[in-house]
Order: C-alpha cells, then sequence, then structure tokens
C-alpha cells in the first residue's frame, strides 16, 4: 500500500512538471509569433510615390496661397528660344523652379520642378502646339494639341512617368478636359529636363533679362 501511495505521488509530480514545460512552450511560441508579425516586411508602408504626392501638395497649397517669396529673370534668344524663370523660395531654401518659353510661333512648353533637400522630387511638363482649325478670317478657330508629364523622381532617377494627351478648340466650352482624363504609364527619359534644371539654378540670383540660358 506504501508503495503505491509513493507511485502515485511521483505520477501526480511528473504530471504537473510535463503541464508546466508545455504552458511555457506555448507561451514562448505565442510572443516569439507576435515578434516576427511586427517585424515583418509587410507592415511596412513606406510608399515613394504616396510620399512624393503628399511634398507635392503641400508646396502646391503654398504657391496658391502665395506663401512662398518669388524671384526671377528672363531671356530672349535670337534664334532660340525666348522664356520666364521664376523661382519660388521659404526661407532662403528654393522649393520650386517654374520655366516657361516658346520655340517657334506655335509651339510653347512650361515646366515646373518641385523640390526637396535641393533635389527635384516631382517635374510636371505641359507642351503645346497650336495651327488654325476653321472659323473666318474674322473670327479664327484654333486648336491646342497639348501634351502633359507628370513625373515621379527619387535620387534624381524616374520612379514613374505618366503621359496626358489632348486637344482644346477655341470655341469649346468644355472645360478642365485635362481633369477628365486618366495619366498613361510610359517609360520616360529625364536627362534633359535636369541638365535644364541645372541651367536653370546657375542663374538662381539672375535679376535682369539675359540673352540665354
Amino acid at each position: 500500500m506504501k508503495t503505491m501511495l509513493i507511485a502515485a505521488i511521483l505520477l501526480l509530480a511528473v504530471s504537473c512538471k510535463n503541464d508546466k514545460d508545455k504552458a511555457a512552450h506555448t507561451t514562448s511560441v505565442s510572443t516569439d509569433s507576435m515578434i516576427v508579425k511586427k517585424d515583418s516586411p509587410q507592415q511596412n508602408t513606406d510608399d515613394p510615390i504616396a510620399e512624393i504626392k503628399k511634398e507635392y501638395g503641400m508646396l502646391q497649397a503654398q504657391l496658391e496661397e502665395k506663401k512662398l517669396r518669388s524671384n526671377g529673370f528672363t531671356y530672349n534668344c535670337n534664334e532660340e528660344p525666348s522664356g520666364k524663370v521664376t523661382f519660388f523660395s521659404d526661407k532662403g531654401e528654393i522649393k520650386v523652379i517654374e520655366h516657361f518659353y516658346t520655340e517657334q510661333s506655335h509651339f510653347s512648353a512650361s515646366e515646373r520642378y518641385f523640390i526637396k533637400n535641393g533635389e527635384p522630387f516631382f517635374i510636371f511638363r505641359e507642351e503645346t502646339v497650336w495651327n488654325f482649325d476653321g472659323g473666318t478670317p474674322e473670327k479664327p478657330i484654333t486648336k491646342d494639341d497639348i501634351t502633359e508629364m507628370r513625373i515621379y523622381l527619387q535620387h534624381n532617377k524616374p520612379l514613374k512617368c505618366l503621359e496626358k494627351k489632348y486637344s482644346i478648340r477655341s470655341d469649346s466650352k468644355e472645360k478642365n478636359i485635362s481633369d477628365q482624363i486618366s495619366g498613361k504609364e510610359i517609360q520616360c527619359n529625364t536627362d534633359e529636363l535636369l541638365k535644364t534644371y541645372q541651367s536653370l539654378l546657375k542663374h538662381k540670383d539672375q535679376k535682369r533679362e539675359i540673352k540665354c540660358l
């Protein structure tokens, strides 16, 4: 009888120890799973395009509210483009550069460079080619063929490029046509635009008209 009682006590002790070990293992796995989930790459929601849109929105709002200081100059080449350059700054730091120019009698273009930490992160470019498209000599009708480019940049490399193409007649009553068209993603080369950007920066302190960029 005494032997059976001792055996029962030993069996009970072993059983309790196994239950504690099992509980400890379960708690450890559960904690490890939470840590893995927390550190999982899937939890990283960083999106460079979303960040660019956010930065662009803030600068655009400052432009519209005229909160940025502006200065600029004009240039006029005899047989080459003539245009106007405007620098928009905040506390001495250039935030936006606007460049408008014409090359021929029927061609014009504008570029806006949005800048953060000394680098452009977004470029908006618009080209317009216009021609006569009917009407009368007294009241001619013209048509603008417009190409828009929206370029998202990171470290001077394009992340995404969107293109829109549409036409507007001078007798059209329809407004905001660009807003009704979705941008088409394309491959783009930004070398010339970034070259122009650097050329504009060289004249950031210019206040009088110059001949050429």
